[in-house]
């Protein structure tokens, strides 16, 4: 019922939430103890979706930092309808870029800038942009930033100069193709920002 201005009357029930741009999913996978023959993948959870600021919050706040996560634990943020896999159609001609940690409150720093970075639609080139991996690992966690269009040496040299502003890095960060991941786990980068 609209009171004499023509607006909702204010309580508990009628805040509004804030929507985002689209929709993100996190997923989680424990790699750790991977049944014998298992394909890659077997263990990968999809946890919520949401497209509200306040769900997003609420999310982080209760499960999402990195230091809080198990070793072995790789946590994902990709837009809703793009599962982290190479396999996936949006991801298939696609790469990432890559940066390591060796503290816990520096990952839980970057990790968090990326996020905000991504729902907030802070890059240009977000439309190129599937998601970030977290892997928390014993000795060094990395953040990966998935992309969709890896052969386009431009775009994706203006991804990763404006990721390294957003997460404050100065070392140098790699671009690396799936295709070549998949085929050798020893390749190279094939850019460097």
């Amino acid at each position: 019922m609209a009171n004499e201005g023509g607006q909702e009357p204010t309580g508990a029930g009628s805040k509004q939430k804030h929507r985002l741009e689209r929709k993100w999913t996190f997923w989680f996978d424990n790699q750790s103890k991977p049944k014998q023959g298992a394909a890659w993948g077997t263990s990968l959870r999809k946890i919520y979706t949401f497209d509200t600021v306040e769900e997003f919050w609420c999310l982080y706040d209760q499960i999402f930092r990195p230091s809080k996560f198990p070793a072995n634990a790789d946590f994902h943020l990709f837009k809703s309808g793009i599962e982290p896999k190479w396999e996936d159609p949006e991801c298939a001609n696609g790469g990432k870029w890559s940066v390591t940690s060796s503290r816990k409150a520096n990952l839980d720093n970057m990790w968090l800038e990326t996020l905000m970075a991504l729902i907030g639609e802070q890059f240009d080139e977000s439309d190129d942009i599937c998601g970030v991996v977290a892997s928390v690992r014993q000795r060094q966690d990395k953040l990966a930033l998935w992309t969709k269009t890896a052969t386009n040496e431009a775009l994706q040299m203006s991804i990763g100069r404006k990721w390294k502003e957003i997460i404050d890095v100065t070392d140098k960060i790699t671009y690396s193709f799936h295709d070549d991941s998949r085929r050798d786990k020893s390749i190279r980068g094939r850019y460097n920002v």
